[in-house]
C-alpha cells in the first residue's frame, strides 16, 4: 500500500475530502466536480452549502476523532476551509491520508499570538503589537504602544467579531471592560483556551492606512507558486463589502504584496491556496494584517475574472497537479450579499442581472440573517471603476427592489 507521503499526483475520479461544509467547501466541490474528481465533505450539521454539491456529506463534531478518522480512510487527499478546526486531530489524520495544507499552518494561522511570533521571526512586517496573557499585560500594552488601539481575542475572531477599539484617552476602567468583554467571549471572545503560557489577547497599535488589500496564492507540492493580483477591500461594519482588481496602486506597492504574499506561503511551506491580508499605509508601506490558510472571500472575484479560479487553484495544489493561469481576464469587482438584502422579501435577481457584466452566486444557505453571508455579485467591466459602479448598483436594485414571495 502506497503511504500518504507518497502519493504525489492524486487523478480525476479520485476522492477529495473537505473539512468545513460552508460557502467555501461548496466553491470547492463546484470546481473539484467540475473536473471529474468526487467530493466528500466532514459538517458538523447536514443541511450545509457544501451538501448541494458534494458526493456525500459526514456529519459529526470537529472534535470526534473516531469520525474523522472514519471520513479520512475513504478520501485520497484533505484540506479545510475554514480554520474553526483544531489541529490536533488533523495531525493525527495526517497519518492516515495527506492534510493540505498541512495542520502545522492551521495551528500557526489560527491563533494570532503564533501567527504574529511567525511574521515577526520571519522579518514581514506587521502593525506593532503586544501579546497580552492577563489584565496586567494589557495596560502594560497600552502603556507601550500607546492609544488608539485595537485589542483582538487570539483565536476565532472573524469579520470583526472578537475586537473592539480602544479610542485616544480610554480610562483604565474602559480597558478593563474591554477585557472582561473579550476574555468572558461576549461577541466573539475566546471561544478555545489558549495554550499553557499563550496569549489569550492581542493589542496592536493603530494603523493610519490608506486602504486594504489581499493577495490569494497557491503553492504546489514541488513549491511552485502562482499569485493573483492583490485586490482592493472596502468593509462595512467589519463584514468584508466590495472587493476590486486592479486595485488602483502604485506597481511598486502591488508588487511587494505579491512578493510577501508568496514568502509567506514558502515559509509556512504550505501546499494549497492562502490569502494574505495587507495594509497599505499613507506612506506606502505594506504590512501583513492577517493569514488565512485557505481561498478567501476577497478571491471570489477570481471565478468570473479569472483564467483559473482559486478553487480550482485549490484543487490543482492540493492534488499535485500544475498550477493554472492567474491571468486577469477584465477588470472586476465583487459585492457580498448579506442577509440584510432579503429583509423585504426574495431579492429582485432579474433587475441585478439586467445590469452589464454581473453574475450571481447564492451559497444555498435556508435562512438568510442579517449580517449572514448568502451569496455574492461580479460584475466585469472595461474599468474597475466601472465594475464598481455595476456591482453595487446591481446590489441595490436587488435589495432595493426586492419581492415578496408566496
Amino acid at each position: 500500500m502506497v503511504g500518504p507521503s507518497e502519493r504525489q499526483v492524486i487523478s480525476p475520479v479520485a476522492t477529495l475530502g473537505v473539512m468545513g461544509g460552508g460557502q467555501l467547501g461548496a466553491m470547492f466541490a463546484m470546481a473539484a466536480k467540475r473536473m471529474g474528481y468526487r467530493v466528500e465533505v466532514f459538517s458538523d450539521v447536514a443541511d450545509c452549502p457544501a451538501a448541494h454539491h458534494c458526493d456525500r456529506v459526514h456529519v459529526g463534531s470537529y472534535d470526534d476523532p473516531a469520525a474523522l478518522v472514519a471520513m479520512a480512510r475513504g478520501v485520497d487527499v484533505l484540506t479545510f476551509e475554514f480554520e474553526n478546526v483544531s489541529a490536533e486531530p488533523l495531525k493525527a489524520l495526517a497519518g492516515v491520508v495527506p492534510v493540505r495544507p498541512a495542520p502545522k499552518v492551521l495551528f500557526t494561522t489560527q491563533q494570532r499570538g503564533r501567527e504574529k511570533t511567525f511574521l515577526v521571526r520571519e522579518g514581514f512586517a506587521c502593525a506593532p503589537h503586544r501579546l497580552v496573557r492577563s489584565r496586567e499585560d494589557l495596560h502594560a500594552a497600552v502603556a507601550a504602544l500607546g492609544l488608539p488601539a485595537v485589542i483582538k481575542t487570539a483565536a476565532f475572531g472573524y469579520d470583526g467579531k472578537g475586537q473592539r477599539k480602544l479610542e485616544a484617552g480610554a480610562s483604565s476602567q474602559e480597558i478593563d471592560a474591554a477585557w472582561d468583554m473579550l476574555t468572558a467571549g461576549v461577541g466573539g471572545g475566546v471561544l478555545i483556551p489558549a495554550g499553557v503560557g499563550e496569549c489569550v489577547l492581542i493589542l496592536e497599535g493603530w494603523i493610519d492606512f490608506q486602504c486594504e488589500i489581499s493577495v490569494v496564492a497557491a503553492r504546489g507540492l514541488d513549491g511552485s507558486t502562482a499569485v493573483f493580483a492583490p485586490t482592493r477591500n472596502h468593509h462595512s461594519h467589519h463584514i468584508l463589502d466590495i472587493s476590486s482588481v486592479p486595485a488602483g496602486l502604485p506597481d511598486a506597492v502591488l508588487e511587494t504584496a505579491r512578493e510577501m504574499a508568496a514568502a509567506v506561503l514558502e515559509k509556512l511551506d504550505v501546499v494549497g491556496v492562502a490569502c494574505v491580508e495587507f495594509f497599505v499605509t499613507r506612506d506606502g508601506r505594506v504590512l501583513v494584517n492577517e493569514i488565512a490558510p485557505r481561498p478567501h472571500n476577497s478571491g471570489h472575484l477570481t471565478m468570473a475574472a479569472c483564467e483559473t479560479s482559486q478553487f480550482e487553484q485549490q484543487v490543482r495544489a492540493i492534488c499535485g497537479l500544475p498550477l493554472g493561469s492567474t491571468r486577469q481576464l477584465a477588470p472586476a469587482a465583487m459585492a457580498n450579499l448579506l442577509g440584510d438584502c432579503w429583509t423585504n422579501g426574495e431579492p429582485d435577481w432579474p433587475a441585478a442581472l439586467a445590469v452589464p457584466g454581473v453574475s450571481l452566486v447564492l451559497y444555498g444557505k435556508s435562512e438568510p440573517r442579517p449580517g449572514r453571508k448568502m451569496g455574492h455579485l461580479t460584475a466585469l467591466a472595461d474599468s474597475v471603476d466601472e465594475a464598481i459602479v455595476n456591482v453595487t448598483r446591481a446590489r441595490s436594485l436587488a435589495c432595493r427592489s426586492s419581492v415578496r414571495s408566496g
